[in-house]
């Protein structure tokens, strides 16, 4: 009987190593795919969440990780039915195993639904996620007391600055850029080496300060914004023209930029923090590394390599990552696109605080960034001749503004592997965010309109006449902003059209050549509306540039 116990306890022991052993190979195969999906390698993740699902079948573990999944290759739907189809409940809870199911639960919801373009079901899951969240630490107890027989992992259930990320990211997308900021600026107190962070900081200043950027963004123009007011009666009637240049210019007077506000002043403190956690440009580094070895063989191959592997992608330099916690790492081009960004933003910001070198600076390197889409291109000429245009040289302004410059106006750069195999991806019906302009025709148009105001700027009329002309038949005429409304207006009054200015106000649009062409007679006849309104008063310079900020 002594040899049949050892035997059946053998087995027993046997059988237990077997499961650790299985368990084992199920946790590596989820490590792995968490990597995968870190490092964005489709493919490879795909095979390995096979084996995730053969290990660990229906799991609420595996059944997430292939909802994340299918969350990257855009098949929202099919992620949505993963997480529904997972059963929560039989999870042991975070305080043995440190990971909080249903806060993770509530949380992927919120982040299918952002990038379904759904931000207010997004934020509603968020703060479900938050109240979970704040119900698991209430659990491990409020710090005073000592964490007995609490396992270590469950120290780390705390996901309260994660979430506050994803619920300042949405509510900026949403249109409550105070609030945003807000949850963004607890976020940063951990996460303070992620740049992306800090731009997403600086977004949130620029949105605040921004006024009328419904109108700015779109392009449309609006009466009232053009009209501030209407003063006197009768004779000495007269029409208020808003100004345009005061418009964006919102300063916390008498206090220091240092402190975190929603200001323009601590937006550029946080671009410049977001510019200095980036790593070197990567032309330098080719540069530096050509010089120093310019009589190695392998030296001058492998900056062959580096300089393919920015195109395509992959290789060894593109198993280099930054890291941007609590995102996912940075791979070499989503660090060249966010450098982009954060020198569009600077030179935007720096524009508004009248800093107009430092503009030029920053618009300059971004249109010496190798690889920079069509819309900060553009954005790119457009600020560095607003900057060139109040330095008062109006030439090299002119040079940037030459519509022949603009030839894309994509918003970017893939950086996503293109390897999501012959399976067809879902369309999650989210639209293109709204960002003027649209097309290369109606920044083409912006370009014009601008080039106008610069010729008036040298008093060459006829140029910016047909300049304006020119841009207006190109778009829609829901599409003209009124900054050009106004350069028409300041065009026929140096013209002495008095009437015809008072008509494009009153019509507030551009009228036609032929309208504007009419005989003299036909000039002395009254306008009903501000027939009483003869004099104007001193003509004022034509507007600002249309300062385009990309949503």
């Amino acid at each position: 009987s002594t040899g049949y116990q050892c035997t059946k306890y053998g087995a027993n022991q046997k059988a237990e190593l077997m499961a650790m052993i299985e368990a084992a190979k199920s946790k590596m195969h989820q490590y792995k795919v968490r990597a995968y999906i870190q490092m964005k390698s489709s493919k490879a993740c795909k095979r390995e969440i096979k084996s995730v699902m053969n290990t660990a079948g229906n799991s609420a573990p595996s059944l997430f990780l292939k909802s994340n999944f299918e969350y990257l290759r855009g098949n929202y739907r099919k992620a949505v039915k993963l997480l529904n189809s997972s059963n929560i409940a039989e999870h042991p809870g975070a305080l043995k195993t440190g990971e909080c199911v249903r806060c993770m639960f509530w949380n992927n919801l919120g982040c299918i639904h952002f990038a379904m373009g759904k931000h207010n079901l997004g934020i509603f899951y968020f703060k479900k996620a938050l109240q979970e969240n704040d119900h698991t630490c209430a659990q491990l107890g409020d710090g005073t007391k000592k964490f007995a027989g609490i396992p270590m992992c469950a120290l780390l259930a705390n996901k309260r600055y994660e979430l506050l990320y994803n619920c300042g990211i949405q509510l900026l997308h949403i249109g409550r850029p105070l609030a945003a900021f807000e949850c963004l600026m607890e976020a940063v107190q951990v996460y303070h080496s992620n740049p992306r962070l800090w731009l997403r900081l600086a977004e949130c200043c620029i949105a605040a300060n921004k006024g009328g950027s419904e109108q700015e963004s779109k392009g449309l123009p609006c009466k009232k914004g053009i009209v501030q007011s209407v003063v006197g009666q009768g004779y000495h009637r007269k029409i208020v023209l808003a100004s345009q240049s005061t418009q964006n210019t919102i300063y916390s007077e008498g206090q220091s930029a240092a402190i975190p506000v929603a200001s323009m002043e601590f937006a550029a403190i946080c671009l410049r923090n977001a510019l200095l956690l980036l790593p070197e440009h990567q032309q330098q580094e080719t540069k530096a590394e050509n010089g120093s070895k310019s009589s190695s063989q392998s030296g001058s191959t492998e900056s062959g390599s580096e300089n393919s592997d920015a195109c395509s992608g992959k290789g060894q330099e593109a198993d280099k990552f930054l890291s941007a916690a609590p995102s996912s790492p940075l791979r070499k081009q989503e660090v060249e696109n966010l450098r982009c960004s954060i020198l569009a933003c600077s030179a935007y910001v720096a524009l508004a605080l009248g800093d107009n070198l430092m503009a030029l600076n920053h618009a300059e390197k971004l249109l010496h960034q190798t690889k920079v889409s069509g819309s900060l291109k553009f954005l790119g000429h457009l600020y560095a001749a607003e900057a060139l245009i109040s330095l008062d040289r109006i030439s090299d302004a002119i040079a940037h503004l030459n519509p022949e410059n603009v030839t894309d106006v994509s918003l970017g750069v893939l950086t996503s592997e293109q390897d999501q195999g012959d399976e067809p991806v879902e369309s999650s019906g989210k639209q293109t965010p709204l960002c003027y302009p649209s097309s290369v025709t109606s920044a083409r148009a912006m370009m014009l309109f601008n080039l106008g105001s610069a010729y008036c700027l040298r008093s060459e009329y006829e140029k910016a006449r047909k300049c304006l002309h020119q841009a207006a038949s190109m778009v829609n005429t829901k599409e003209i902003p009124p900054e050009a409304i106004l350069l028409g207006v300041y065009l026929e009054l140096q013209n002495g059209n008095t009437q015809l200015a008072l008509q494009i106000i009153k019509r507030n649009q551009l009228l036609p050549t032929s309208v504007q062409t009419a005989s003299p007679d036909s000039r002395k006849k009254p306008v009903q509306s501000f027939q009483s309104v003869q004099p104007i008063q001193p003509i004022q310079m034509p507007s600002s540039f249309t300062q385009v900020q990309r949503k």
